[in-house]
């Protein structure tokens, strides 16, 4: 009975958890549900409590003095999204030891491509905005990775794995490009003192993975303790200890893959030895067999991808929504429309990205082809190119967390939300009609 329940269980329950979360797709649905959450909240009755809620502070209080006391909104902002840009991180270093950014020849296109497609958009945004609202610029540069993803994986076998790992590539390099773009230009007073505290941490985490410290705790306590804590205390925004930290994150397993294989095998030999007790419960000494197993895998995966794989979920499935919630809700109850287009903000946002980003896109992949600088893949057709730049424009959290940045102001920082939601839904739904209706004669090729 008891064994009957479990099976109903698993097959009814757990497993499709499971698959629900491992399917890429899943966290730009989660996402979406998050956003669809934060607008009905800023809309309805109980849109004072909401936006009210992340407005309350937690800190440290020591004798009177408070420390590291900051809203909820803030502690989101600059410590959940730290944990998202520590995922992005560690995987543009993936990707540049082994992964499509290790080949140069496979990274022109989409790097090319990223470079205009935060260009183009910039340049719109300040061809609109100038004096105290140019400072927005940033904002229409980025991608939602999630989103623009989970869209490609929708569309399942309509398009070929080579679109998606382009798009992928490309979303990786205008991440990177995010990153630059914080650091350099949307940071507040610097403390010197604090930044250097925070590189001689960093400095300490390198000198350990040299030395071949493979501990991830060691790498978390020193990160978050003294990197970050660090970072966050001296003016830069503390993301970019995120990143930071998670280029010195050793690339290398503590266990070789050939000695992995030679271990292995002397263990599944020994297991097979064990004469088995024809009961539910294993020997005592096939418990320690498989325990052995266990530890010499987890010694034969980098740090790097274990804390990639272990953080995934976390991110995909608590941290973006989190800060989708807190984040994108927009109250349209109270608003002047007058009020919208009282700047060129959300024309230059929305523009920026609907237009610009495809543009860009569009235009380097033509240059550089046309000149010879890289060959063009068949599977880059004209319409599909068209789609992909318009699912670029697809900003939504990355667009919103550079408008919190920007604006102090809640007038511009709502006309910011206004023009990302904006061109971010048309973007998807072009995007998405571009590519499905691209015949399917090459899909099998790639």
């Amino acid at each position: 009975m008891k064994k009957e329940y479990q099976k109903k269980f698993n097959s009814g329950l757990v497993m499709p958890v499971q698959r629900f979360i491992n399917q890429e797709k899943s966290g730009g649905i989660v996402l979406g549900i998050s956003i669809v959450a934060a607008m009905f909240l800023a809309n309805s009755p109980w849109r004072e409590a909401y936006f009210g809620f992340f407005e309350q502070k937690a800190g440290l209080i020591f004798n009177g003095s408070h420390l590291l006391y900051y809203s909820l909104h803030h502690w989101i902002n600059d410590g959940l999204m730290s944990m998202f840009f520590f995922v992005v991180g560690l995987e543009l270093k993936r990707e540049f030891i082994g992964g499509e950014l290790a080949d140069i020849r496979n990274t022109i296109l989409p790097v090319g491509a990223a470079i205009s497609g935060m260009l183009f958009p910039a340049a719109i945004y300040l061809a609109l905005n100038t004096g105290e609202t140019a400072g927005g610029w940033g904002i229409p540069m980025a991608t939602d990775i999630a989103f623009s993803l989970a869209i490609l994986y929708i569309l399942g076998n309509k398009i070929p794995l080579s679109i998606k790992i382009f798009l992928t590539t490309l979303a990786i390099v205008d991440d990177l490009g995010a990153v630059l773009v914080i650091a350099f230009f949307y940071t507040s007073e610097i403390s010197v003192v604090n930044i250097g505290i925070g590189i001689c941490f960093l400095l300490i985490m390198f000198a350990a993975n040299r030395l071949g410290v493979k501990n991830v705790f060691f790498y978390g306590i020193v990160g978050i303790g003294g990197v970050w804590l660090a970072f966050l205390m001296s003016g830069i925004h503390a993301t970019i200890a995120a990143v930071l930290a998670a280029l010195v994150i050793p690339a290398d397993s503590k266990l070789p893959e050939t000695d992995y294989i030679a271990h292995a095998a002397r263990l599944l030999k020994r297991f097979k030895g064990i004469k088995p007790n024809n009961v539910s419960t294993l020997e005592h000494e096939q418990v320690e067999v498989i325990d052995s197993i266990i530890d010499r895998s987890k010694d034969a995966i980098p740090p790097l991808q274990r804390l990639e794989s272990a953080m995934h979920p976390l991110v995909s499935f608590v941290i973006m929504p989190v800060f989708a919630i807190s984040n994108s809700g927009i109250s349209f109850m109270d608003i002047n429309p007058a009020d919208i287009f009282s700047t060129n903000i959300a024309s230059g946002t929305m523009l920026g990205l609907l237009i610009g980003k495809p543009a860009g896109i569009m235009s380097a992949i033509l240059v550089l082809t046309k000149t010879g600088a890289t060959g063009r893949p068949a599977y880059l057709t004209t319409r599909r190119i068209a789609g992909i730049g318009f699912l670029a424009s697809i900003g939504f959290t990355m667009s919103v967390f550079i408008s919190t940045l920007a604006f102090n102001d809640a007038g511009y920082l709502l006309q910011a939300k206004i023009g990302i939601f904006t061109a971010s839904v048309a973007g998807a739904a072009i995007g998405y009609k571009l590519l499905k209706q691209q015949p399917r004669h090459d899909v099998s090729q790639h």
